[in-house]
């Protein structure tokens, strides 16, 4: 509800309406002991800190013990302004379609352009669509890119890449004949072997797809690995975490072709598995093989500014055998989400975040390690995952964990079942000291058992 302020002939009215002359004669019966209380309120706080504090004020009369996740591995619980769902909230844009008819879509496309904008100074590549689906999509799409570009059939996985998008590209691999190639974990690197890659890249290879910081919250060796890959030809790959880029190296300096990644971070909340959003961005080369769509800027025929649909190469618009995919329409709502987290965030807020997941997620990493039992499983630099290695399986570790109310780490038996005794765990820019020292105390009564 929208706060509109009365005016002062609005005050004399209503008051005229009850039968009284004054604000204070309205409040007379009031004792003046609590009519005017003082407040003792504390000073200014940043969005997040007042959200942070009115939540425990509100849990005083409850229970203290507010259930907190540590839980990541894809999905990510990041500060979201106020700002983001209030605009996107907005009729004209929550009830927006597809621009068929881009002449009267202008606001649509303006946004759209605003978005694919930013994703190119965010990932530091040429162009990026309109988006996709999702993160674990816009990885296929860039395999099936790699594959009209390079005309070539073999596609490399990194071991580390999401199990999930691993599967998204067997899927569309079953369809397109690929050959498939995975694995290149280090064990207690954590991270892909460049000598592996070396060893299974050939003349054939279209592709090298890898994760960056990838699914176990280790930093790949990019830059070696892109050179490895574009040494035979093949392009090089990155599903990148948007948020990671505040503090770490985007996709275009360390050489990659083509940059997707999943953009629920920006702005977007968990919500029982969507709405998500795919982010994709490639060189300019390859823009004619990109999937989905492309807004451009133009001028009318007055020389006003005006955004058009430049690039649909997908089978909706043109024939089937001419199209670069059968995505048929982008994550606008989603995509417009990120826009504005993005622009309200700027160069420097992206960064303070990156930092602050960075220094928490060590903070705890540091906590848990020194505890009996625990270790971190890999010895790679990490950002704001790391898995860690349990006295106990991950899952009877998880449920002690709920049990105090806390929502754990992956289990990565799931996907690794050599790993079946390590947790992985996420902290970001939402947890506090106390979150994190609450965790630590609970695995500290199993490290106990």
């Amino acid at each position: 509800m929208n706060y509109v302020p009365n005016t002062d002939a609005d005050r004399e009215a209503m008051l005229r309406v009850v039968g009284v002359n004054s604000t204070a004669e309205l409040f007379a019966a009031i004792p003046a002991a609590v009519r005017d209380p003082e407040l003792r309120l504390p000073g200014p706080l940043s969005e997040l800190d007042l959200r942070q504090t009115l939540s425990e004020m509100a849990l005083r009369d409850g229970d203290p013990q507010r259930c907190l996740s540590f839980l990541g591995a894809g999905a990510y619980n990041h500060f979201i302004p106020a700002v983001v769902p209030r605009m996107i909230g907005r009729s004209e844009f929550y009830t927006s379609y597809t621009p068929y008819q881009p002449e009267i879509s202008q606001g649509t496309l303006q946004s759209i352009f605003e978005f694919q904008s930013l994703i190119c100074r965010l990932a530091q590549m040429d162009v990026a669509n309109a988006s996709l689906y999702d993160g674990a999509g816009a990885t296929a799409e860039a395999v099936v890119l790699a594959l009209s570009a390079s005309r070539r059939h073999k596609v490399v996985l990194a071991g580390t890449l999401h199990p999930e998008y691993r599967q998204v590209v067997w899927t569309y691999a079953r369809e397109l004949g690929l050959e498939i190639i995975e694995g290149g974990r280090q064990g207690d690197a954590g991270k892909v072997s460049t000598e592996w890659l070396r060893d299974v890249m050939d003349e054939r290879t279209a592709c090298v797809v890898v994760q960056q910081p990838n699914f176990l919250g280790c930093l790949e060796d990019v830059a070696a690995l892109a050179e490895v890959a574009q040494r035979v030809g093949a392009l090089f790959v990155v599903a990148y975490d948007p948020i990671s880029l505040g503090i770490l190296q985007s996709p275009g300096a360390y050489g990659a072709d083509v940059a997707v990644a999943e953009g629920q971070p920006l702005g977007i909340p968990v919500s029982f598995g969507g709405p998500y959003l795919g982010l994709f961005s490639c060189g300019e080369k390859y823009l004619r093989q990109m999937p989905g769509r492309l807004v451009g800027e133009t001028v009318d025929n007055r020389g006003q500014r005006g955004y058009v649909l430049t690039l649909q190469a997908r089978e909706q618009h043109i024939r089937r055998e001419k199209a670069t995919s059968n995505v048929c329409t982008n994550q606008a709502l989603m995509a417009l989400a990120a826009t504005v987290y993005l622009s309200y965030m700027g160069p420097v807020g992206m960064r303070r975040v990156a930092e602050l997941c960075l220094q928490k997620a060590h903070y705890a990493a540091e906590r848990i390690a020194a505890l009996p039992g625990f270790s971190l499983a890999f010895s790679a630099p990490f950002f704001k995952e790391f898995a860690v290695r349990c006295p106990r399986p991950a899952r009877e570790v998880n449920a002690a964990l709920l049990a105090a109310g806390i929502v754990g780490g992956f289990d990565l038996s799931r996907f690794y079942p050599d790993l079946a005794d390590c947790l992985l765990l996420c902290v970001t820019e939402l947890h506090t000291r106390a979150d994190i020292d609450r965790l630590v105390a609970a695995l500290a009564r199993e490290a106990a058992l």
